[in-house]
């Protein structure tokens, strides 16, 4: 089961690699760049809440929503003190707020865990229908390169401080799965647990397909965090819909 005591850890071992900060920059160049000023925002899989709460510091109105209950814990003990952030346990298959949002975002390859494409679709078109007109997509993906060769079959071993991980890596018809095994040390014990993931490796044309599908007509893609068109060896590819 993805991200339960995984969940505990998270920000200690994501903050080494992910630059929230940077993220967020990103995101408000991309609307600048597309003659955006959204107000009130909805962000999927949010986790822990590590942009939602930058988001929030700035001044935007947030709904943000995740599956997991664990990350969201850790997520309301950031964002109970911001008046302008509200939490909820939901899918990204079936959320429904019965409102309609300026922009919705979602980060780090949370749209990979989406194994079934109709899911997909699913998915794709409830963003839609919670869009304003005008009102921007914003998301990435771990690239298809990324998952069938950087990752691939491979195993890697981490040693951070404190925990100790090996994952391992199987890729198989388009599905890459992730086994994870922890070890964590307190007082001087180390306590083990397992943790399982699954993304699907998504080629570019598949997704503007399904969002041309679902109604959005202006799509733009990108390598990564910049502006620059994607390239064979990309690891993520950012991607930008209007409504």
């Amino acid at each position: 089961m993805a991200y339960n005591e995984f969940s505990l850890i998270y920000d200690k071992l994501m903050m080494k690699d992910i630059n929230y900060m940077n993220w967020y920059n990103y995101i408000k160049d991309i609307f600048n760049k597309f003659g955006k000023k959204p107000n009130n925002i909805l962000e999927m899989a949010c986790g822990t809440g590590n942009l939602t709460e930058i988001l929030a510091k700035e001044r935007y109105n947030i709904e943000c929503f995740d599956l997991s209950e664990e990350m969201l814990s850790i997520a309301y003990e950031k964002l109970r003190k911001y008046k302008n952030v509200s939490i909820r346990n939901m899918n990204m298959l079936n959320f429904n707020f019965n409102k309609k949002f300026d922009s919705i975002i979602s980060i780090c390859d949370s749209i990979n865990y989406i194994i079934n494409i109709e899911d997909l679709k699913k998915t794709f078109l409830n963003v839609y229908n919670h869009l304003d007109n005008e009102g921007i997509f914003i998301f990435d993906i771990n690239s298809y390169y990324k998952l069938s060769e950087v990752i691939g079959d491979n195993t890697f071993v981490h040693d951070e401080d404190d925990v100790f991980y090996t994952w391992e890596n199987e890729f198989k018809d388009n599905i890459s799965n992730f086994y994870l095994t922890f070890f964590i040390k307190e007082n001087d014990v180390y306590h083990r647990f397992n943790e399982f993931h699954r993304e699907r490796a998504f080629h570019i044309e598949e997704i503007v397909l399904l969002l041309k599908k679902v109604g959005f007509e202006k799509i733009s893609t990108f390598d990564g965090l910049s502006f620059e068109r994607p390239k064979e060896y990309s690891t993520r590819i950012n991607f930008v819909a209007i409504k």
